[in-house]
């Protein structure tokens, strides 16, 4: 597990930095404004969750993992063999996500869509239980901020439309709040 973590964290630094230089944010300003290093304790604001979904023998009847959003930068997934995580499409609806070993799933977190100014989204996600003999598993990895830090739309001018804030800047902890006061929907709090 010691080892899958550290793996996981190599590729967390290095989808951040691509995301980041994408963003035009340069590697000074990452670790200057986005150090996920908490200086109280030196340690990463890193997260594993493993996931266990027993036999379930009426599944219609259950929801594996309420509707939400992830509260991190972005969440790295390694899913199951079996079907049951959804992602909500505007238009579809609720859309499955067939699983592959040979592919990790990233999901765009709240921070990741405040920092962007909207230019990636933070999809909302479920899982559905499916009827199975076997206890299903995945594995969540989330990278997020640490609690101290202020996270705000990063402006620099990529074009005219994205050059004005559409999110309001909040401390992370503070944030957590306003999303659970808001039933889960932190991201239309912020937006201007």
């Amino acid at each position: 597990m010691e080892e899958y973590q550290l793996k996981m964290k190599a590729l967390a630094d290095k989808l951040i930095s691509l995301i980041f230089k994408f963003l035009g944010i340069s590697d000074e300003e990452m670790v200057k404004k986005l150090s996920y290093i908490d200086p109280a304790t030196g340690k990463p604001h890193l997260a594993l969750r493993l996931n266990s979904f027993p036999p379930c023998p009426e599944p219609s009847k259950v929801i594996g993992l309420a509707a939400h959003t992830d509260t991190s930068l972005f969440t790295m997934l390694h899913q199951a063999r079996r079907e049951g995580l959804q992602i909500l499409n505007e238009k579809d609806g609720w859309l499955p996500l067939a699983p592959r070993s040979d592919a990790l799933i990233i999901n765009i977190g709240d921070f990741l869509q405040i920092i962007s100014n909207g230019r990636f989204h933070s999809v909302p996600h479920r899982v559905m239980i499916r009827e199975t003999e076997k206890t299903t598993m995945s594995m969540a990895y989330f990278f997020h901020p640490p609690g101290h830090l202020y996270v705000a739309p990063y402006c620099k001018p990529l074009s005219e439309t994205l050059q004005t804030p559409i999110y309001k800047g909040v401390n992370v902890k503070e944030y957590f709040i306003i999303k659970a006061k808001a039933s889960g929907k932190g991201i239309a709090a912020l937006t201007i």
